[in-house]
């Protein structure tokens, strides 16, 4: 578990061992995780967190989870946490209000710039690329929040449900198969997320 602040490097042979300028690729396969007032970034041993990725203040990952590149999470006004199995595709941001954490839970596909602030998304859910999930909402277990959607503040999406548009509206209800299918799919990008892992290592 990584509890400090600075650069977090998977490299074996690396001798980078603070927060300084290097080219990220040629010096060091290198995320940046920093403390903010205290707190500092907890990301599960088994994570996989991106080179360019940034990860600020108080935020927990859980294992098996991925945050690809580009993303950022600033967990400086509140906590951040991110379940297990999780993943958060490229150039996603997570950001909070101060009485509106962000709670991820486990198996949550958050697809490619997705912006996820001050909400609360149920196990095995859906967000769409392109998605916007504003503060004080809740976004239920199993359910899919439609590419480039926009969920409203205070919005609450029950559980296994298709929401889609700007405002997002609940459409349908997700069928039993297609919850399953986003298990699923929460776990093939596990599982290359530690493909990922082994490729940085080397």
């Amino acid at each position: 578990m990584i509890e400090r602040p600075g650069i977090r490097c998977p490299g074996r042979s690396c001798k980078v061992t603070a927060c300084t300028v290097i080219v990220v690729g040629r010096d060091c396969p290198v995320a940046l995780i920093y403390e903010f007032e205290g707190k500092y970034p907890k990301i599960a041993d088994d994570a996989f967190i991106a080179p360019d990725a940034v990860i600020i203040g108080d935020v927990e990952i859980g294992s098996g989870s991925s945050v690809w590149f580009g993303c950022v999470l600033r967990g400086d006004i509140g906590p951040i946490r991110i379940g297990e199995r999780t993943n958060l595709q490229e150039h996603t941001m997570v950001h909070l209000d101060f009485d509106s954490p962000t709670i991820l839970g486990d198996d949550v596909t958050v697809g490619h710039r997705a912006i996820i602030h001050g909400t609360r998304i149920g196990d095995g859910s859906l967000i769409g690329m392109g998605a916007i999930v504003m503060s004080y909402t809740t976004i239920g277990r199993g359910s899919i929040i439609g590419a480039g959607a926009l969920v409203s503040e205070r919005m609450e999406i029950p559980d296994a449900s298709l929401a889609i548009g700007m405002p997002a509206r609940v459409r349908r209800e997700v069928t039993a198969e297609e919850q399953e299918g986003l298990i699923q799919q929460a776990a093939r990008y596990s599982a290359r997320g530690q493909s990922f892992r082994g490729l940085m290592s080397k």
